[in-house]
């Protein structure tokens, strides 16, 4: 039964992550829109993960069992990991979310799994075969929950649900001037954080222990985060925080990513990459929730039918992704089989054999 559960943990968490970025766009969109700088926030963010992680980070330190020599190759893939995968992409990601809105930044983080399915079939570290029904389900689903999110930022049709907004457009935005350029900072932000998913693999290959890789990635990019500040923000009134809403953000999206960064980096490494991008689409669907809910937006159509394609499409891939850990297994499997039928055949050989050595041995 513990074994059984084992399998589905990877999922569990990864769906919880997805309701924990729901609420951190909604939540973040707030702060930033009564004030709070998107670079100074990035600064924040990344240095109370750095500070959540250090603890543990050092007490791992401590234990012998999960002492991790870091040479120059570890530390060198996780700064360029951290430089794109973690500096470029948050400070596209909030300047994005801060020109457009909540849900047009939740939808356009749906092309990761896209992107982030190419980059791991050009790299060798997802098989695609046209005869292979998993291969099929893979790619069937991946424009599924692509095309879903899409359908629900961009189709309305009737409305579900008249309900009125609780809240003031002002709040969490209304399209304004920037709103093409928030969505090409998105749209960059969606590229970083693929190559993020993709350098997990050489990062966790160097550098297995994920407490540690995680505590100096969010260092890492804490450094850079704030050089890049310091650089091109001159106003130094733009690094106070003057509410009780951007002091909670950042404490709320510090922690948050510490602990995202090390459930990734532990996914991926049990179910590679795509596994990992494959549940960002489920975040539209979230926020769609969380936002009738507690905001009281309206629900359209398209909503609902883009919902249900984001979680078809899921359920297919990982459906395919299950398959071909099944056929891993059963491989590896037959291998050991035909090891161990030609270990005993040798050890039949050598026992046929051994008589006549005998002999020899008595005649010499």
């Amino acid at each position: 039964m513990v074994g059984g559960l084992e399998v589905y943990v990877p999922a569990m968490a990864m769906i919880g992550l997805q309701f924990h970025y729901a609420v951190l766009a909604i939540f973040t969109r707030a702060a930033l829109l009564h004030g709070m700088n998107t670079r100074v926030f990035v600064v924040y963010r990344q240095a109370i993960a750095t500070l959540a992680m250090a603890p543990f980070a050092l007490s791992c330190k401590r234990r012998p069992s999960l002492r991790t020599s870091l040479g120059l190759k570890s530390l060198s893939l996780m700064f360029a990991t951290s430089l794109i995968g973690v500096t470029a992409n948050q400070n596209a990601y909030f300047e994005g979310l801060h020109l457009s809105s909540s849900t047009v930044t939740t939808a356009m983080s749906n092309l990761i799994p896209a992107v982030t399915f190419v980059l791991a079939t050009i790299f060798g570290l997802e098989k695609i075969d046209v005869r292979s029904l998993r291969s099929i389900a893979k790619i069937t689903g991946t424009v599924l929950c692509v095309g879903g999110a899409i359908t629900m930022a961009l189709l309305k049709g009737q409305k579900l649900l008249h309900l009125r907004f609780l809240l003031s457009k002002q709040t969490f935005g209304l399209h304004g001037d920037n709103w093409l350029l928030g969505c090409g900072f998105l749209l960059a932000s969606s590229i970083f954080w693929a190559f993020w998913m993709i350098m997990q693999v050489p990062v966790s290959a160097s550098c297995p222990d994920h407490v540690v890789s995680t505590f100096w990635m969010c260092l890492m990019a804490a450094i850079q985060s704030a050089i890049f500040t310091l650089v091109v923000e001159k106003d130094s009134q733009a690094w106070i925080l003057n509410s009780a809403l951007e002091y909670s953000s950042c404490l709320y999206a510090g922690i948050g990513i510490a602990v995202s960064f090390f459930i990734q980096s532990w996914t991926i490494s049990k179910r590679g990459p795509l596994f990992c991008a494959m549940f960002n689409p489920l975040c539209t669907v979230i926020t769609a929730m969380v936002s009738a809910t507690f905001l009281h937006e309206d629900l359209y159509v398209g909503s609902l039918i883009g919902g249900l394609a984001v979680i078809s499409g899921l359920y297919i891939v990982l459906w395919g992704k299950a398959k071909e850990v099944e056929g891993v297994k059963e491989e590896a499997q037959l291998k050991t089989d035909q090891n161990d039928q030609i270990s005993c055949k040798t050890d039949l050989e050598e026992a046929l054999l051994s008589p006549h050595v005998s002999e020899s041995k008595i005649t010499h």
